[in-house]
């Protein structure tokens, strides 16, 4: 298991993400855009900058849903290698069947 505070930290920071997503997207826009005025850009840059960096998508870690772990990580259903292994042999996954020699 992984630490809880790391667990809750990563959630906030997927709240946070949530939160500003559509505020950060249209300062992103502005900067981007060459229609607008240099100084327009630099204060959307100086705007962008004042949020919070955790409320930023690349500081969101993928973690396992069953343990909490950061490594070894399955986008597709969600949890490690290791959970995933478990559950297999425990038969608690449909469709997956653990091979062994």
């Amino acid at each position: 298991m992984a630490k809880k505070s790391m667990v809750e930290r990563d959630l906030k920071r997927r709240r946070m993400a949530q939160k500003f997503e559509s505020r950060r997207n249209r300062l992103k826009e502005i900067i981007r855009s060459e229609d607008t005025p240099a100084e327009d850009r630099f204060m959307a840059v100086l705007k962008l900058a004042e949020l919070p960096r955790n409320s930023s998508k690349t500081r969101i870690r993928n973690r396992c849903l069953v343990t909490g772990r950061p490594r070894g990580y399955y986008r597709k259903l969600k949890m490690s290698r290791i959970a995933l292994r478990q559950l297999g042999s425990e038969g608690k996954i449909p469709g997956l069947v653990k091979s062994s020699w």
